[in-house]
């Protein structure tokens, strides 16, 4: 979830800036990216948008896309005030296939391939799962893990119909212990998983990669809707001791979609502190049951 600003730095609640993000040290020379393009689904805020800042700042040519037209315009903006690197984007909803489909089209036509789809854009809510009603199931399972089978699928078919190699990442969670209090996104973030490890068998034949990313506790907007007493508690989820920030995830991006990734493909990385080795987090508290068998253990 979200970020820590530099690793001695306390952590801050809305994580790492544009400003920051386009000044803070990387390990990859300037022009890694340079002459290849990327599509970022939730480019206008948190991981997505420190990806975009990391592609446009490595000499990629980028393209942002999510529902929130103004945050999509204003990290745009942003990258190209900072960067001098114009950042294409458009406001859509990764739930319909039509509009899905009508972005990639756009995307592979002004920019005559597409060489990275990194998949960012999803969200879920903390609550109980046996109060989840129909509508937040779907919504939560339909932009998690449906939206980001469109995107793939609609990608997938522009490279084959072009016979172009592409690679895929995509962001999903830390669910190795499940994700009590969250149930819905650890169903939808392990069927991308499972989904993304059948692709890259089945699409390895048409040159295109399939990847995926498991994030920690990481300091970005999305904590905001969980409860002060979690955010206190955040960076403890993990042996490390501490929450990562987005950097950690963009750089964490570009390896896998990138030349030195160039032979990895239905991985798993983990990007959180060790998290899927120990602990569990509880957005909304450990429940009393839970604290008083651990008491006595």
């Amino acid at each position: 979830m979200q970020a820590l600003a530099r690793h001695e730095e306390p952590p801050r609640q809305h994580g790492l800036s544009t400003e920051e993000l386009s000044t803070i040290e990387t390990v990859y020379r300037p022009d890694l990216l340079r002459g290849r393009s990327f599509l970022v689904s939730g480019g206008g805020s948190g991981m997505g948008r420190a990806t975009a800042v990391l592609i446009a700042r490595l000499g990629g040519d980028v393209t942002i896309c999510g529902r929130n037209e103004g945050k999509l315009q204003a990290a745009a903006s942003d990258i190209e005030r900072l960067l001098g690197r114009k950042v294409h984007y458009r406001a859509i909803t990764i739930r319909d296939p039509a509009q899905v489909e009508s972005l990639m089209a756009e995307t592979f036509d002004r920019c005559g391939t597409l060489d990275g789809l990194v998949n960012s854009a999803g969200g879920q809510f903390p609550q109980e799962a046996i109060d989840y009603s129909v509508k937040g199931w779907h919504a939560v399972v339909d932009t998690n893990l449906n939206g980001t089978w469109w995107m793939m699928q609609a990608a997938a078919r522009e490279w084959r119909k072009r016979a172009q190699p592409g690679a895929v990442v995509n962001i999903v969670a830390t669910f190795d212990r499940g994700i009590p209090q969250s149930a819905h996104t650890a169903a939808a973030r392990a069927g991308v998983v499972y989904l993304s490890k059948s692709l890259a068998v089945e699409w390895a034949p048409l040159r295109i990669r399939v990847n995926c990313i498991a994030p920690g506790n990481t300091l970005t907007e999305g904590v905001d809707q969980y409860p002060p007493e979690y955010i206190e508690r955040f960076a403890a989820g993990n042996p490390m001791q501490r929450a990562g920030d987005t950097w950690d995830l963009a750089q964490a991006v570009v390896y896998l979609s990138s030349s030195s990734g160039k032979w990895i493909t239905g991985a798993l990385l983990h990007v959180n502190g060790g998290m899927h080795l120990w602990g569990t987090n509880w957005p909304l508290g450990m429940p009393d049951h839970f604290k008083s068998r651990a008491g006595s253990a």
